[in-house]
């Protein structure tokens, strides 16, 4: 759905030349002729952003500002003002404005700033959602957070493949969040069974296959009494084999023999145990690439793939960035006992810019830090200018910064493609890259 503006002007001419041109951005737009009309028709409650001038008769926009932060919180509101009006603006700013233009803005330009405006509104409408009862839990969307493209596409697999009950391979990076989409599979499967997590990485070798399979009392030395496996102890549920790319080759062989057979024996025993489970295999490698590399066996790969769901890095959702980040800096401080510091548009210039190389979990982690008041390098000095803003340069630099160390990233280095992208000859590259304190190899590594 397209956001729902309201535009505020005593300038009919400004408000219908303005409502073109953001109708033509696929905006819906609402007209007002100054503030007190502007104010009425917020009562309605289905206006995303308000976009007004700043000197106008009976109500103008710092007041109708003042009235939106005080009945409609959350709601963000962008000032347009003359070049007399910058010092006013400014402080409009510290108190909570969105964002302010000089007229005559460029209309490009505005539909950019609204289209911010209309995410953060996104991100707020959305967490009031969440603080629903049990609404964090009860539907997907409270279980796989984001409004992202990405997001939206993945839930859709999650809830399509959930019911199905086949097999499936969940890949992404490091933190992206795999085991939270293979619990949901399991959640919204409607199996009774149990969820069962086991962590590849963190077994021993030898000590693989009675994890799995389980034991007879005697079956090797120290078997004192039976002991039930993984395999048998998720019977009638979902059992995920997270970083099954760690699984040691050999126990490869026997796992792929009990997925296919769906049963089991225990080690010292003969008798065949029936199973009913859904298996979900997480990795962070390319499974594929592996298997034709001799490092996992491409049988097991081939049975395993059933269905892939490829979980989407945090560079490739920036529109998520805030809300997942306040929904992390609520709970924090909910846990804790403690009020939420609040998010200024300095912290989230910061938060945005980020390349977030450990994604989801360490987006939780700068969080959790920021809740209890202790010192993060990303966010280091914004405590400081609390309730102040990112100026424009600084804006520009954080995104130009983004912008060239993603493009680095995505030719691996290739800095003749990473030039013929941006459309930068080499000279102005490197002076750019100089400026930021880019590296080559550190961007290639991020």
């Amino acid at each position: 759905m397209s956001a729902r503006l309201l535009f505020v002007d005593d300038e009919k001419d400004m408000r219908e030349a303005a409502a073109q041109w953001l109708g033509l951005a696929g905006y819906a737009v609402a007209l007002a002729g100054d503030g007190a009309e502007a104010a009425a028709r917020l009562e309605a409650g289905d206006i995303d952003v308000v976009i007004t001038d700043i000197r106008m008769p009976r109500k103008d926009g710092i007041a109708l500002l003042d009235s939106v932060l005080s009945h409609h919180p959350g709601l963000p509101v962008i000032l347009l003002t003359g070049h007399g009006n910058v010092p006013l603006a400014v402080d409009a700013m510290r108190r909570g404005a969105f964002e302010f233009l000089e007229k005559p803005y460029n209309p490009e330009h505005l539909s950019e700033v609204v289209e911010r405006a209309a995410q953060r509104r996104a991100v707020t409408r959305e967490l009031e959602r969440l603080r629903m009862p049990d609404a964090a839990h009860a539907t997907l969307a409270g279980r796989i957070l984001g409004q992202s493209p990405a997001m939206v596409t993945l839930r859709r697999q999650v809830e399509r493949l959930a019911k199905v009950g086949c097999d499936v391979i969940v890949t992404g990076e490091t933190g992206t969040g795999k085991e939270v989409v293979a619990r949901a599979l399991h959640d919204f499967s409607g199996r009774r069974g149990p969820y069962v997590a086991v962590n590849c990485a963190a077994i021993p070798a030898e000590m693989f296959e009675s994890e799995l399979f389980g034991h007879e009392a005697g079956a090797f030395t120290g078997a004192r009494a039976m002991r039930i496996g993984k395999f048998e102890f998720a019977h009638g549920g979902t059992l995920l084999f997270d970083e099954i790319e760690s699984m040691p080759l050999p126990m490869q062989a026997k796992v792929l023999r009990v997925i296919q057979e769906r049963s089991l024996e225990r080690l010292g025993s003969n008798r065949s145990i029936p199973l009913d489970l859904r298996i979900v295999a997480a990795s962070k490698t390319d499974l594929a690439a592996a298997s034709r590399d001799g490092r996992f066996r491409s049988d097991l790969y081939f049975r395993l793939n059933v269905a892939e769901i490829q979980v989407p890095p945090l560079k490739q959702r920036r529109g998520d960035i805030l809300l997942l980040f306040t929904v992390f800096l609520n709970n924090a401080a909910e846990r804790h006992g403690l009020t939420s510091p609040p998010l200024t548009e300095r912290i989230a210039g910061l938060l945005e810019a980020h390349r977030w190389p450990g994604n989801v979990r360490e987006l939780k982690t700068v969080a959790e830090r920021f809740a209890l008041g202790l010192p993060s390098e990303l966010l280091s000095g914004a405590d400081a200018v609390a309730g102040g803003s990112l100026s424009l340069a600084e804006r520009m630099a954080a995104y130009e910064k983004m912008l060239i160390v993603d493009a680095i990233a995505e030719a691996d280095g290739d800095m003749a493609r990473v030039c013929d992208v941006l459309g930068l000859p080499r000279r102005t590259l490197n002076e750019k890259m100089a400026r930021h304190g880019i590296l080559r190899n550190d961007a290639r590594l991020r």
